[in-house]
């Protein structure tokens, strides 16, 4: 694994691009030219090796190179904080567009994301505004606000909030200044059709009746969490498991998966993909762009483009390169936490945890071991921005993924299932629903019982991030004598 890494040009662009992307907040508003004299080094050194022949090591500093311009034009072009144009102390109302859809909380009150264009002042003033904000709504705006959707002009009024994460607005009335546009109206009815599909009730002469998974199937399949039980979703959180609530690599996988799995014998396998591709464009839309969703789409693009030749197969290469388009095309997105995490989980995956995975050889299972080691790589690579941001580590994840992963991938394929079934014979839906019921139930039960394991405090995220650093470095090691042992005994072997 240590041998492949050196091999691949995409790595160190990938980390050009991190460096360069994540300091730039550093020195922001610096002149274009500055920017691209802090360039000079890396190109004096391609120069310097280039003379020297150094062939190798010149197309990894210059990828070096590309990623670090890379990153500083993404960090140009990232949303900044809001500018409100205004003494944030005078100003009482904000207007702009929502950029996602409204989330609703249980106690029904909401949430969204404002790209905004003005603020206003009790005393008459407006001015100008740019960047985005997050806005709080009160209860009986938000059933208005997801029938407009995504795109929608609001003009809202309520108070200003300084926070420990930046600028809020608390709204306390909402008002629907501009539709969204046809194309996002299209979306906001098929999302709002789809919801009542994920419904079904049980009683049909009671409206309110619905089954207990189908909120659960909303968060699953379509990363609508409104519904959830808000004790289950703590329980996700509690087990290590809340990536599972996040739609990602597990459920574009599993949706794709189904799709090749009907298409490829009657199409083949090139034209399946095409089709699967146009397949993940429309459910990415549709679900609402998340940033581990877009990650996982653009890895199954370069994996087709593998597949028709374009690409060398190597999955590693494959995650750095999508890192660079995505922080190149969704900048906005690079600094979410869950973009970071998705790309971090899945990197220690390809890397600590293939490891693993070659030193459990012969010791474990395959079945236990491959989850194992991928769970450990995750959890090590992401244990430093966990502890950044949430000043909690949870490592009873690693072994309550072994179960509840699973559990929940069996669980979209059966909702999946059961709600296109239903719609064709509605007879199976009792027995239907008695099976996905039990497995909704073994899932609260694995997470509830993995939630009572207590976290680990970690408010400082150094000393995490070298413990981290010394485990990888422990299992390189491992791995490197496991290798020279096997290379040692292969001979008395033949």
């Amino acid at each position: 694994m240590v041998t492949r890494i050196y091999h691949l040009p995409a790595l160190y662009a990938a980390l050009g691009a991190a460096v360069a992307f994540y300091s730039y907040p550093f020195f922001p508003g610096l002149p274009g030219w500055l920017l691209l004299l802090l360039l000079l080094p890396f190109i004096i050194a391609i120069c310097l090796f280039r003379v020297l022949s150094l062939n190798k090591l010149s197309v990894f500093v210059s990828a070096a190179a590309l990623g670090v311009s890379i990153g500083l034009a993404a960090g140009a072009m990232a949303p900044r904080a809001a500018s409100l144009g205004l003494p944030s102390e005078s100003i009482n109302a904000v207007s702009g567009m929502l950029i996602e859809d409204p989330r609703q909380f249980n106690d029904d009150r909401g949430m969204g994301i404002l790209a905004l264009e003005a603020s206003s002042a009790g005393d008459g003033l407006r001015a100008s505004a740019s960047g985005s904000i997050t806005v709080f709504f009160p209860a009986d705006v938000i059933p208005r606000l997801k029938e407009f959707g995504r795109g929608c002009g609001i003009y809202t009024e309520g108070k200003l909030i300084q926070s420990d994460r930046g600028l809020l607005f608390r709204a306390s009335a909402v008002h629907i200044v501009k539709p969204a546009s046809r194309l996002e109206q299209f979306r906001t009815g098929l999302r709002t059709g789809l919801l009542t599909k994920f419904s079904p009730k049980i009683d049909s002469e009671n409206p309110a009746s619905a089954p207990v998974w189908s909120s659960l199937a909303m968060a699953l399949l379509l990363g609508v969490r409104d519904n959830l039980d808000s004790s289950l979703s703590k329980g996700f959180a509690y087990a290590g498991c809340s990536h599972v609530l996040s739609l990602s690599g597990m459920h574009l996988a599993l949706l794709s998966g189904l799709v090749a799995f009907f298409l490829r014998r009657i199409l083949g396998l090139k034209p399946a993909m095409i089709v699967g591709a146009v397949f993940i464009l429309f459910y990415v839309w549709l679900a609402g762009g998340q940033a581990s969703l877009v990650r996982s789409a653009i890895m199954y693009f370069l994996g087709a483009a593998c597949v028709w030749g374009f690409l060398k197969r190597d999955a590693l290469n494959l995650l750095c390169l999508a890192f660079i388009i995505q922080l190149l095309f969704q900048s906005g997105a690079g600094s979410s936490v869950s973009f970071i995490l998705s790309y971090l989980s899945l990197a220690g995956i390809l890397t600590l945890g293939e490891t693993l995975h070659e030193c459990f050889k012969g010791s474990i299972p395959e079945i236990i071991g491959a989850g194992l080691s991928a769970s450990i790589g995750a959890f090590i690579a992401t244990s430093a921005v966990v502890s950044l941001f949430f000043g909690e580590l949870r490592p009873v994840g690693i072994i309550a993924g072994l179960i509840i992963v699973p559990l929940s991938s069996l669980f979209m394929i059966m909702a999946l299932g059961i709600l296109i079934i239903v719609n064709i014979i509605p007879l199976l839906f009792s027995p239907l629903n008695a099976v996905l019921t039990l497995v909704y139930r073994l899932i609260e039960y694995a997470v509830a019982y993995a939630g009572k394991v207590p976290g680990l405090a970690a408010p400082n995220p150094w000393p995490v991030l070298a413990l981290s650093i010394i485990m990888a470095g422990l299992i390189y090691f491992v791995q490197y004598k496991a290798s020279a042992y096997r290379s040692a005994i292969a001979p008395f072997k033949n």
